[in-house]
């Protein structure tokens, strides 16, 4: 029997990879977009001709109740939400009804609906926050310092509480920075790649940065969704730590992507203190002991290999005129 996954957050950089890894395995893919949002399925390229795509309210838990009930999802993945945090201190409300309010409108539809599918909640490391012990675990306590973290928090408890008063096989993925050739450019990660791109066309020739000094564990998201495919295969629903339980700093990230282009990079990148987040913190990194032993999940991609892809497609844009003139740095 086919299997059928639906999909929120599915024009994003991790429903985009999670939509193509699903459908090599077979599914029937649904995915889930904003009425007022449907331009933004132009990201998925010719990936959304294999998907069926519903136009969704996701503030009416009874019209998500019906869908479900339509659509008889094996598998849900909630991917749905704002993903640069700097923002979600100019919307707080916003954020905690988009993060928190989709997920819990979610659980009450599958209960509403009485289907028997597999939940999956995008978590975030962001909730660990203001942490002691590195590197953090499943254990970890949790200590969110903005908006984002706190409503992915609520969030995540939400699951939890579903799971142990329902029976639900829900579970979550605390997930790492995660990046790819699809991240958006605010991203430091794709704000380095695509400079150095830009910088080695002649199309640009200064790099304006915060904290080089800041770090990160960052890894490749087409591994990360697979894990999460995992995660709803297990027999028990439970929560799992994703990342590759290494740090680099940025300013590690800038080296090497200006080493792609043959660049020096100390020539171009510019230091501005208003770059610099006030909640900035050094010490969120990986211990996935638990994904590694139950779900037989480790990294594949080293961060060397992840920022050189980055920067290569960047290049590729850039030459064949892909991408928005206000996109480049």
């Amino acid at each position: 029997m086919t299997k059928t996954a639906l999909i929120t957050g599915v024009t994003g950089q991790d429903g985009y990879y999670l939509s193509r890894f699903l459908l090599q395995k077979g599914y029937r893919v649904v995915g889930l977009v904003l009425p007022q949002r449907q331009s933004s399925l132009a990201k998925l390229g010719s990936l959304v001709n294999k998907l069926e795509i519903y136009a969704v309210d996701l503030t009416d838990s009874r019209v998500l109740s019906g869908l479900l009930e339509q659509v008889q999802p094996q598998e849900i993945y909630n991917l749905a939400a704002p993903s640069f945090i700097p923002d979600s201190w100019n919307n707080p409300l916003e954020t905690l009804d988009v993060i928190a309010g989709t997920t819990t409108r979610f659980l009450m539809a599958i209960r509403q609906a009485g289907v028997k599918a597999r939940f999956y909640q995008a978590s975030s490391s962001e909730m660990f926050g203001q942490v002691d012990p590195s590197p953090q675990d499943e254990n970890t306590p949790f200590r969110p310092m903005n908006p984002y973290a706190t409503a992915k928090l609520h969030a995540h408890w939400t699951m939890v509480h579903y799971r142990q008063r329902y029976n639900l096989l829900a579970c979550s993925g605390i997930l790492y920075n995660h990046e790819s050739p699809r991240r958006a450019t605010q991203f430091v990660t794709r704000k380095v790649c695509l400079a150095a791109a830009a910088i080695k066309l002649g199309i640009s020739d200064r790099l304006e940065l915060g904290n080089l000094d800041a770090k990160r564990d960052w890894g490749y998201a087409e591994d990360y969704v697979q894990a999460m495919w995992r995660m709803l295969q297990q027999d028990q629903p439970e929560d799992y730590v994703i990342g590759t339980g290494k740090l680099h700093s940025v300013k590690e990230l800038v080296a090497t992507a200006f080493e792609c282009v043959g660049l020096d990079w100390t020539r171009y990148v510019v230091v501005n203190p208003n770059l610099v987040r006030s909640d900035e913190h050094f010490l969120l990194v990986a211990n996935t002991k638990k994904a590694k032993q139950k779900l037989q999940w480790q990294p594949q991609m080293s961060f060397e290999n992840l920022v050189e892809k980055m920067v290569l497609k960047d290049l590729e844009r850039l030459q064949n005129g892909t991408i928005a003139t206000s996109a480049k740095p």
